[in-house]
């Protein structure tokens, strides 16, 4: 046995010296858990942000003057006016998102009690934007109009007075929820990546067959992969919580790091598994980066870190209850936004270790079977 952990720990350090004499991996790494996550925070961002709005108003009048100076930043810039027969054009050229066309006689027929009709074009390609600017001017457009007939802003009292409370994200910023998810799409795509290559890269360089002649078996060969490339993805996932998402980003970590760690650390064992699994199913490197995009991508996509699971077909959400991913995620969520403890997230501990188990197991079955057509 202890001779087993001995060439277990050697093998893993000769990766560790691979992966460092390897400088542009390890700077494409480093950005992985850095630069990668903090741009795509900051960068991609599902908030309405400075809309361009263009206005045509046929009535200019001080109701409809009032109404186009409400628009104001940070959600849209300053409104600016065009003729009736620009509108198709800016929008064509995507030059405004929306174009707001006040009727003539606006602010007469609003006084005299008839119902005047405000028309919103729309640049829908960017469809989440859209709705959340259409609904944005559609409130601000009622709450002055119901300001100027009452001169207050809500006459209607309601006998139910609703009172919102926003947990864990107060001000509904959406680049603290992409710095988690972008941190764990990294640790997922690396330790998946990373691990495989590694078994590829001997399986090319001719180095498996030197490794078999030696007294080492297909699990020892394993697992010291998986702890070395392993420990490089959970140094960056540290550092990516700590320096890039609570530092940088300033999101406030509600719950352990330490406890978030020990689920990631339990996560790369079974990434890893995967990746060596997809490995033995390849004979190149080629082969394996298309096994990767068709396994990882549906991965990141379906483990309910981007969409929520609930919202996908039924069929779909049972499927992704056999990969691990959609509990690291969920536990990730609960430990660090929510401040869950372990009586809370130890289910998806245990998980995650039953479905890497079982691919430990099938990619050790694979690895031997894979050993002895190489050696026949």
């Amino acid at each position: 046995m202890k001779a087993a952990f001995s060439n277990i720990f050697r093998l893993g350090i000769k990766e560790l010296r691979s992966l460092w004499a390897d400088k542009v991996l390890l700077g494409l790494i480093v950005w992985a858990f850095t630069g990668a996550i903090y741009s795509s925070a900051k960068g991609v961002s599902q908030e309405l942000h400075n809309a361009p709005v263009a206005v045509v108003d046929e009535d200019r009048s001080p109701l409809s003057g009032h109404l186009v100076n409400a628009l104001t930043p940070p959600h849209f810039k300053p409104p600016r006016y065009i003729d009736f027969g620009e509108m198709d054009r800016v929008l064509d050229q995507g030059i405004d998102s929306f174009v707001i066309v006040i009727p003539a006689d606006f602010q007469r027929d609003y006084a005299a009690g008839r119902r005047p009709t405000i028309q919103v074009n729309i640049d829908a390609t960017n469809m989440s934007q859209s709705f959340i600017g259409a609904s944005y001017i559609r409130n601000i457009f009622a709450s002055e109009l119901e300001e100027y007939s009452t001169h207050r802003r809500d006459e209607n009292i309601s006998p139910i007075r609703m009172v919102t409370h926003v947990r864990y994200n107060p001000n509904l910023t959406g680049y603290w929820f992409g710095g988690v998810m972008e941190t764990i799409e990294s640790v997922n795509m690396l330790t998946i990546i990373l691990v495989g290559a590694a078994f590829i890269r001997e399986r090319e360089h001719g180095t498996l067959e030197h490794l078999l002649v030696m007294p080492l078996t297909p699990l020892q060969i394993m697992m010291a992969k998986i702890w070395s490339n392993g420990l490089v993805v959970l140094i960056g996932a540290a550092i990516a919580v700590v320096g890039i998402v609570e530092g940088a980003l300033g999101v406030p970590i509600s719950g352990s790091i330490a406890l978030f760690l020990c689920g990631c650390a339990l996560y790369l064992y079974s990434a890893a598994s995967i990746g060596i699994f997809l490995a033995t199913l390849a004979r190149s490197m080629p082969q394996f980066g298309l096994l990767c995009i068709l396994t990882v991508v549906p991965l990141q996509l379906l483990s309910g870190g981007i969409t929520p699971r609930e919202s996908m077909p039924g069929i779909i959400q049972d499927i992704m209850l056999g990969a691990p991913i959609t509990y690291f995620v969920r536990l990730a969520q609960g430990i660090l936004y929510r401040g869950a403890g372990l009586e809370v997230v130890w289910k998806d501990y245990l998980a995650i270790a039953a479905i890497g188990a079982l691919f430990s197991i099938l990619a050790l079955l694979r690895f031997r079977r894979s050993v002895t057509l190489t050696q026949i």
